[in-house]
Order: structure tokens, then sequence, then C-alpha cells
């Protein structure tokens, strides 16, 4: 591939991330970048990543119909109406998590993909150097039990926003712990594949001002082991890490902190990582992706399953 034409529907901070990301790929790989934009307001911004992008339109009917790559980066509740208005006007896609909301998670379900076109949802911790090393080094099939932990402040999660303000607050624009911190179920199925059996419990506990969920608690059972998944918004201290106990160890994988622990034999590795490795990772392996050089590994089946974790749902 020698040139590429993408297209962001939704430039926000996310959207921001990927263009300069994807911008040091291609450069890296010679590949000519060319990229589009919609957003409600058709024009320019003030920061650098507007240098980037040579046009921008003020809807999709604007656009073009003739891109390598769509990226649909606008809110949780828009993914699927804009993957049906945009379904004609690019060959692959590259869609923010999750797929669609619960709402929508039926029309998802019905939506036929193009043959011949990748359509990746992102999840880009399954990326991150810890839970790539425990895919590459560890037996999976060795482990007993998995503890699997998300736990942050939600307050915190976006500075100079007013947290009651974001989607994350509002069940029905997309938000809940549940959904938000969809990437611990990806990662796991990543790791282990997909539950027999699980059981849930999602609610609310904690003061925050919020009409969303704010835990979700999970058990899933698999053939040879279980796991543990613990979900929150109002962790005053993050912590974001898995334990994983065999009949030899017990291994912690601390992605907040890119480290892993052999509790056993005290060996501990460190990664130096930032969280634009592994996105750029994610976006090296979709470029991989839509140039047959790997198999599709996250579509929008994939998707939907991970999402009816989220709700206990197998």
């Amino acid at each position: 591939m020698t040139e590429l034409k993408v297209c962001f529907i939704g430039v926000g901070s996310i959207a921001k991330r990927h263009i300069i990301n994807l911008s040091h790929i291609c450069e890296k790989r010679q590949i000519a970048l060319n990229i589009d934009a919609v957003r409600r307001c058709a024009k320019k911004g003030s920061e650098a990543v507007y240098s980037l992008i040579n046009n921008v339109y003020g809807s999709v009917d604007e656009m073009p119909m003739d891109y390598d790559v769509i990226f649909i980066t606008n809110p949780t509740e828009c993914h699927l109406d804009t993957l049906n208005k945009v379904s004609s006007h690019g060959k692959h896609f590259f869609i923010e998590k999750p797929i669609t909301s619960m709402a929508q998670l039926e029309a998802a379900n019905a939506y036929v993909p193009r043959g011949g076109s990748v359509y990746y949802v992102a999840c880009p911790l399954r990326y991150n150097a810890v839970i790539q090393y425990i895919k590459k080094n560890i037996d999976t099939e060795k482990i007993i039990s998995v503890r699997s932990i998300s736990s942050s402040y939600l307050p915190d999660w976006r500075p100079g926003q007013d947290y009651r303000n974001t989607y994350s607050a509002h069940k029905d624009m997309g938000g809940g712990v549940s959904i938000d911190l969809i990437h611990e179920w990806d990662y796991l199925t990543f790791l282990f594949g997909k539950p027999g059996k699980v059981n849930a419990m999602v609610g609310k506990k904690s003061n925050l001002d919020i009409d969303s969920d704010d835990y979700a608690i999970y058990i899933a059972e698999y053939t040879n082991k279980v796991v543990e998944l613990h979900l929150d918004y109002f962790g005053r201290k993050t912590i974001r890490e898995m334990m994983l106990f065999t009949e030899e160890d017990t291994i912690v994988g601390d992605i907040a902190n890119n480290r892993i622990s052999f509790l056993s034999s005290n060996k501990v590795l460190e990664f130096q990582e930032e969280r634009d490795d592994y996105q750029i990772r994610e976006l090296e392996h979709f470029l991989d992706m839509i140039e047959g050089k790997v198999a599709e590994d996250s579509d929008i089946k994939h998707a939907i399953d991970v999402l009816r974790l989220t709700q206990g749902e197998v």
C-alpha cells in the first residue's frame, strides 16, 4: 500500500489521537496519507491536528465516495446510524468501541457487513504490553482462576470537564461503567475466549451525580477456570490489574503501572509504555488487516458478543 485516503466521522479527543498516530505510522511506512473529516462545524479548528486534515465537511452527505478507510469516531449512539449512512463511501471501517448502545443491539446484530471489507471495532487495551506479554508467554490452559479489576474515579477522567455533562454519566447516551470499561471484557475474551456462563450485578451505589451504573461485578465460568471481574467509577485510587492463579504461581498483571509480578518467584517485569504506544500498535494491526497480512480479529460479531457479556449475557 502506497496511498491511503481516510475520513474521520467526528473529531473528538480519540479521533485527534488517531489522526496524529496514523500520520506517524504512514510516514514510517512511506504511505501517502490523505485525511478528510466530518464534524458539525465544517471548519478547521485552531489545533495543530487540523493541519493534517485536508477537507472538513458538515455532514456525511457532503463526503466523497472513494475512501479506503472511514473512521467512525462520533458518540456511541451514533455509530450504527453512521455506519449505515457511509457504508457505500468507503472500503474498510474502523469503529470506536462499543459498536453501539444497548438500545440498538438488535439492529447491530442484523447488520450485514459487505464482503471483502474489514469492519474493525476498536479495543486498544489488548495491545497493551502487559496483555501482549500474557498472551504470548503465559499458558492460559494452566490458569485456574482470574481476578480482574478496573477501579477509578469518574470526575477525574476528563480534566477541565464536568463529569456530569459527559456521556459516561448518562445511561441514555450509552454511559455506565459496564459499557465504558468494555476493554476488560475484550481483553479477557482475547486471552481466554468466551465464557460458557456469566453472572452479573450492575447498578449504582455511590453518591456520584449520574444516572448510569457506577459498578459492575461479574463471575464467569469456563470449562477449566473461573473469572471474577470488578468495574467501578468510584475508586479514588486508579487500579487496573489482572491476577492469574496457577498451580505454581500467582501472576499480577498491573496494567495501570505497566508491570507484571510473579509472586512466588519474586520476578518482576517492567514495561516502558505510554498510551500512544498501544494505540499505535492497534492502528498498525488494523493497517495489516486491510492489507490482508493478518486476520480480522475484532469484527462486528465479536463486538456484539463482548457487549452482551457486559450485561451478563452469553
